[in-house]
């Protein structure tokens, strides 16, 4: 049986939830599985530097932006894929058949990467504003993106009051309408 051709990209805040939905979407329908964050934390480990030290780095290297993003296109053309990214549903607008953002408060989701990670309140809500903030720029000088623009994203999730479970019934529900238009994406 060949692979469905459908691509969905994900994208969201740090800590809002993107990489759990992500995993549940390819899980759920069979689809392969690529995170830009594991490449950007496997390029800081290979440096020996802290994940917010490769970001300063990315500001002034824009070839660590860009190779992670080729690999999310070069991916993203083989389809049967979930990918996700802080960038990808802009770098993919074109090619993803659906495109997905996750959000949730900054303080919301500071308390979820402090209690994950083992570390303070405030130094989880430090590290997601200097990520954040990090982002964007490069985003901006790369790329001439808003990522804070939300409208090329076919469905935008806030993460903040709903139960995973609850979350993830809004993106099947979705996924699903999806494929009832298009089954050929998903059964080729």
């Amino acid at each position: 049986m060949a692979l469905p051709c459908i691509v969905i990209a994900v994208s969201g805040t740090p800590g809002s939830g993107k990489t759990t939905y992500s995993r549940f979407i390819a899980e759920h329908y069979g689809l392969r599985y690529v995170s830009s964050g594991s490449l950007f934390r496997e390029i800081a480990r290979e440096r020996g530097v802290s994940l917010l030290e490769l970001h300063r780095q990315a500001e002034r290297d824009e070839r660590i932006d860009l190779l992670i993003d080729q690999r999310a296109v070069s991916e993203a053309l083989k389809g049967g894929v979930v990918i996700e990214g802080h960038l990808a549903v802009w770098v993919l607008k074109e090619i993803a058949h659906i495109k997905i953002i996750f959000d949730a408060p900054r303080e919301v989701r500071a308390e979820r990467i402090a209690r994950r990670d083992g570390i303070s309140f405030e130094e989880a809500l430090r590290e997601i504003t200097e990520r954040e903030r990090s982002n964007y720029e490069r985003a901006m000088k790369y790329y001439g993106l808003n990522i804070k623009d939300y409208s090329v994203a076919d469905l935008v999730v806030s993460t903040q009051h709903l139960s995973p479970e609850a979350i993830k019934r809004i993106v099947l529900a979705y996924i699903e309408g999806f494929q009832e238009k298009y089954p050929e994406l998903f059964y080729p």
